[in-house]
């Protein structure tokens, strides 16, 4: 007899190093005690994550997936093998929800594509709790990912936004690099209208978190070094 299908759990993870049951519900750690089989960005940081929520599991008993830029499109049907045989595989993001801004969402059609239940869990989105606390227009927005390295190019691209933004009422939400979000910030405070509202929202749901929204002419006098530290930003132009 041919074994029920297992599931895809879409697994989310913290945003940075704080206890994982601070910010993610009981389920999470439940689906995680009882499923073995694992796709994930990183090998390393996911075993690290694994074992801080799930102490007791025995690591050399999981088997894990890589899935990131060096991962063949070929190869993906494979990682959910298991599912096709009864057994449940999480879909194991690197930092915040799977799939959003985070590889995952091929692997996901190619469930959908199989009959296999996709099944998210609920924990931290960076993009939607900067939405949330901006006070920007949560009825209508887009994200937009991250905006050209190219400096001319880059602010090519905001101004594009922010006209978005006013003709058709979306806040424009988009993140960039880490070690360049300093000079993300510059070139925000330098190129958008003075009136433009301009959200920054970083180390969310950490200790050192940092969300503030203010028109961009005022961000020129930013005294915050966002250096090194996961961003959110948010324009909107009315």
């Amino acid at each position: 007899m041919k074994p029920s299908l297992g599931k895809l759990y879409l697994i989310p993870t913290t945003l940075g190093d704080n206890e994982p049951l601070e910010v993610l519900p009981i389920t999470v750690k439940n689906i995680i005690d009882n499923t073995t089989t694992f796709i994930v960005e990183n090998e390393k940081t996911a075993r690290r994550f694994i074992k801080k929520i799930s102490p007791e599991k025995v690591q050399s008993s999981l088997e894990m997936f890589s899935l990131n830029k060096f991962t063949q499109e070929s190869d993906l049907p494979s990682f959910l093998e298991p599912c096709l045989n009864g057994t449940n595989v999480g879909l194991l993001s690197e930092a915040g929800c799977p799939s959003v801004a985070d590889p995952g969402s091929d692997v996901v059609k190619i469930a959908h594509q199989q009959g296999i239940q996709v099944v998210p869990l609920v924990g931290p989105s960076s993009i939607l709790l900067a939405l949330m606390s901006s006070g920007m227009n949560g009825q209508g927005f887009s994200f937009n990912g991250y905006l050209p390295i190219d400096k001319s190019e880059r602010k090519h691209e905001l101004k594009r936004l922010e006209r978005l933004s006013l003709e058709h009422n979306l806040s424009q939400i988009f993140i960039e690099t880490p070690y360049r979000n300093n000079k993300m910030l510059e070139d925000i405070s330098n190129t958008l209208s003075s009136g433009t509202m301009v959200c920054v929202a970083c180390d969310i749901t950490l200790p050192t978190e940092f969300i503030k929204t203010k028109p961009a002419s005022e961000w020129s006098k930013n005294t915050e070094d966002l250096h090194k530290r996961p961003s959110i930003f948010i324009i909107h132009k009315s």
